[in-house]
């Protein structure tokens, strides 16, 4: 019995001299980091991350698999009708926003001038907010000024576009067109009717 009762005394102290070291738990980032060549549909990924929705939970709002969500995301598939459907009605965007095959099959990457970081400070809970550029910013791991910089605007403006959902002029849609490959009427899709 006295050995018994010392194994478990040693058991405690490895626990105690674990946790200080190694501290109370492991911390998971919320969304994985993927390489931007895996990325197919990055509009929905930038939805669900500007509302902070993992692919996870809305697998289980909808009722499938993680997996199917997240083949849906990093490569590229295309749901059945039912679930776009259902996806579109949770998520708030129609079909041709969430699940555009022409920008899926094509995929541009987006060519990164300078290294750049997302602040998180840059979401806010505004009522009128632009959900995709944000995402997208938030996908690419993108800072709002650096982004404005390199589309050629003012970081005032770019914080306009992002939080009061302000339509840009046709001139600087197109320049935010090509610097994040997607066309104006997906980028712009919460600034209202174009």
């Amino acid at each position: 019995m006295p050995s018994n009762q010392q194994e478990t005394h040693n058991i405690q102290a490895w626990s105690l001299i674990n946790r200080k070291y190694l501290g109370q738990g492991v911390r998971v980032k919320r969304f994985r980091r993927p390489k931007r060549s895996q990325i197919r549909n990055r509009v929905l990924l930038a939805v669900l991350m500007a509302k902070d929705i993992k692919l996870s939970r809305l697998a289980e709002d909808l009722g499938i698999s993680s997996r199917s969500v997240s083949a849906w995301v990093y490569e590229g598939r295309i749901p059945s009708n039912n679930n776009i459907d259902k996806t579109c009605r949770l998520l708030g965007y129609p079909p041709h926003i969430l699940f555009n095959e022409a920008l899926i099959r094509q995929s541009p990457i987006v060519c990164q001038p300078t290294p750049s970081r997302f602040m998180k400070r840059s979401i806010t809970s505004s009522p009128r907010s632009n959900v995709i550029l944000t995402g997208l910013c938030m996908v690419y791991d993108f800072s709002v000024t650096d982004v404005s910089i390199w589309i050629g605007v003012h970081p005032g403006t770019f914080r306009k576009w992002l939080h009061s959902s302000h339509l840009p002029t046709p001139a600087l849609q197109e320049k935010a067109e090509t610097f994040f490959r997607i066309p104006r009427h997906i980028l712009f899709a919460d600034c209202g009717t174009l």
